[in-house]
C-alpha cells in the first residue's frame, strides 16, 4: 500500500510556511533578537539566514530531483553516504521535528497569559526547572494535540485543508499590520530611529542570531518529506520551498519592525514587558489590533502542530519502511493512507511532554538546532557527492558551501563558551538522545543488516 497522491502546491505551501512562522516569530523579537543583538544586527542575520537557507534548499531541489521520496534527509543520506549515515541524520531529525509539536502546542497557554490574563492559571500542579504548571493548561495542550494528531491519522486533506486556512489568516493580519502600522497615529519614528542610531554592527551579534537560523526557517524542508503525496509535478516543489523562506524572512522582519517602532531598546531589555511584540501592537492598533494579532499567534501555533506531525511522521514512516526503526510505523490506514502508528508515536511523546513544563521543552528545541543542522549538512554534501558524479559544478559550489557552514553551524552550537554555545540542560538532553539513538540501532540491527543494498535502494529510494 502506498501514501496518497492527494497534496496541491498550496497545500504544501501552507504546510511549509506554516512549520516556519510559530510561536517563536511572536515572541522572539522582544525576548531575544532586540535584547541579545539589536535591530540593525538582527535583520542582517535574517536576511542572512535566508540566503544561506535558499542554497540549502538548491540542494534538496536537485537531490528531490533524482528521488522522489518519502524521507527527505534520510534518503539522501543513505544514497550518498550508506545506511549507518542515514540513520544517524534521521535518528536527530526525527527528535528536531517531533519536539517543536508540543512546544507549539503549550504555546497556546501564552497566549492566554497575554490575552486573558488568569483564564488558564488553574490547577495548580508542580512547578518545573522554575516554571509553574497547571491542569488547565495541560489539558488545553493534550487537547489540541489529540484533536490534530486525529486529523492526521483520518487522512492529508483534512489536515491541509486546516493548514491553508490557518496560514491564508496568519499571512493576511500579519502583512496587513506591515503595510499599516506607519499609518498609526502612535507611530514614532524617532524610537524606530533610536535603534538605528544605537546599534552598531557587530559580528558577535549577527552569529548569535544567525546560529538559530536553521532552527528558524526548518519548515521548508517539509516539502520533502511529504513528496509521494504530491499531485504535481516536483519541479514546482524548489519554486516552493524558496517562496516558503522568502515569506518566512519577511514575516520575521515585519514582527522585528513593529516591535521596534514601539520601545526603545532600553525599554525592551529593563521594561516590565510580559509579551513586546503583542504590547506594541496593542499601541498602535489598539484592542482590535492586539486581540487580531492573537489569531495570527494562535493559526502559527496550530499551523506548527499540524504541519509537524505530517513532516515527523513522514520521517518516521520513511525509516521504518526500511527496517532502521520497528517497521510497525510503516502501516499505513486502509482508508485515508497515512501512517496511523508513527502519528500516535508522535501523539503520545507530545502528550506527555507539556507535562515536564516549557523549560524542559526550550532545552529540547535548543537542542534540536543540532538536528536540524545535521539534516541540512548530510543533505548539502549528498547533492556535493552525486553533483561530482555528474559533473553539475553549481550543485558542487552549493553543496559545498552549504555543507561547511551548516559544519561552522553545528560548531558554534556545540564549542562551549561562545555566546552561540546550547545551554548544558540542552547538552545533557543531547546526549541522552544520543545514546538512545544507539540503544535503537543496535535493537533493529539485525533486521537493517539483513536487507541488502538491492532491497534498501528499493524501500528507501524506490530504485531497482
Amino acid at each position: 500500500m502506498k501514501l496518497k497522491k492527494s497534496i496541491g502546491k498550496f497545500d504544501i505551501l501552507s504546510l511549509a510556511v506554516g512549520s516556519i512562522i510559530g510561536w517563536g516569530a511572536f515572541v522572539m523579537p522582544g525576548a531575544l533578537f532586540i535584547p541579545k543583538s539589536g535591530v540593525i544586527n538582527t535583520m542582517i542575520a535574517l536576511v542572512l539566514g535566508a540566503i544561506i537557507m535558499i542554497i540549502t534548499e538548491k540542494n534538496f531541489g536537485y537531490l528531490l530531483s533524482k528521488n522522489q521520496v518519502s524521507g527527505g534527509e534520510y534518503a539522501f543520506t543513505y544514497k550518498s553516504f550508506g545506511r549507518k549515515h542515514a540513520f544517524l541524520c534521521g535518528w536527530f531529525l526525527v527528535l528536531s521535528y517531533m519536539s517543536v509539536v508540543p512546544l507549539n502546542a503549550t504555546a497556546l497557554a501564552l497566549i492566554a497569559k497575554a490575552m486573558f490574563p488568569g483564564l488558564l492559571a488553574k490547577g495548580y500542579l508542580y512547578t518545573v526547572a522554575g516554571f509553574k504548571i497547571y491542569l488547565a493548561e495541560v489539558i488545553l495542550a493534550m487537547g489540541t494535540l489529540v484533536i490534530f494528531g486525529y486529523f492526521n491519522i483520518k487522512g492529508i486533506k483534512i489536515a491541509s485543508l486546516f493548514q491553508k486556512i490557518m496560514v491564508l489568516v496568519l499571512i493576511g493580519i500579519i502583512f496587513m499590520m506591515g503595510s499599516f502600522f506607519m499609518l498609526s497615529p502612535e507611530f514614532d519614528k524617532n524610537i524606530m530611529l533610536s535603534h538605528f542610531n544605537m546599534d552598531d554592527i557587530k559580528l558577535g551579534k549577527i552569529l548569535r542570531i544567525l546560529a538559530i537560523a536553521p532552527w528558524a526557517y526548518q519548515g521548508f524542508d517539509c516539502i520533502p518529506q511529504a513528496v509521494e503525496e504530491f499531485d504535481f509535478d516536483v519541479k514546482s516543489a524548489s519554486k516552493l520551498a524558496i517562496l516558503s523562506i522568502v515569506l518566512g524572512c519577511i514575516i520575521y522582519n515585519i514582527l522585528l519592525i513593529v516591535t521596534a517602532s514601539t520601545f526603545t531598546q532600553d525599554v525592551i531589555i529593563n521594561g516590565d514587558l510580559n509579551w513586546a511584540t503583542g504590547q506594541a501592537v496593542e499601541i498602535l492598533f489598539g484592542k482590535i489590533g492586539f486581540y487580531c494579532l492573537g489569531v495570527a499567534l494562535l493559526m502559527a501555533i496550530i499551523g506548527g502542530v499540524n504541519g509537524y506531525y505530517l513532516t515527523a511522521s513522514r520521517l518516521i514512516y520513511a525509516m521504518a519502511r526500511s527496517g532502521a526503526i520497528p517497521e510497525t510505523f510503516s502501516k499505513l490506514t486502509p482508508k485515508g493512507r497515512t501512517p496511523k502508528n508513527a502519528i500516535l508515536f508522535i501523539m503520545a511523546f507530545s502528550i506527555i511532554a507539556p507535562l515536564f513544563g516549557r523549560s524542559v521543552l526550550l532545552w529540547i528545541v535548543d537542542m534540536s538546532a543540532i538536528g536540524a543542522t545535521i539534516g541540512y549538512g548530510y543533505t548539502s554534501w549528498s547533492a556535493y557527492v552525486q553533483a561530482k558524479k555528474e559533473k553539475k559544478k553549481f550543485i558542487m559550489v552549493t553543496g559545498a558551501l552549504a555543507g561547511t557552514l551548516n559544519i561552522i553551524f553545528a560548531s558554534i552550537l556545540l564549542i562551549p563558551s561562545l555566546p552561540t554555545s546550547l545551554s548544558r540542560p540542552s547538552l545533557i538532553v543531547l546526549g541522552i538522545w544520543s545514546i538512545l539513538g544507539i540503544i535503537s540501532y543496535k535493537t533493529n540491527e539485525r533486521g537493517f543488516k539483513e536487507k541488502n543494498k538491492k532491497e534498501l535502494d528499493l524501500l528507501i529510494l524506490k530504485e531497482s
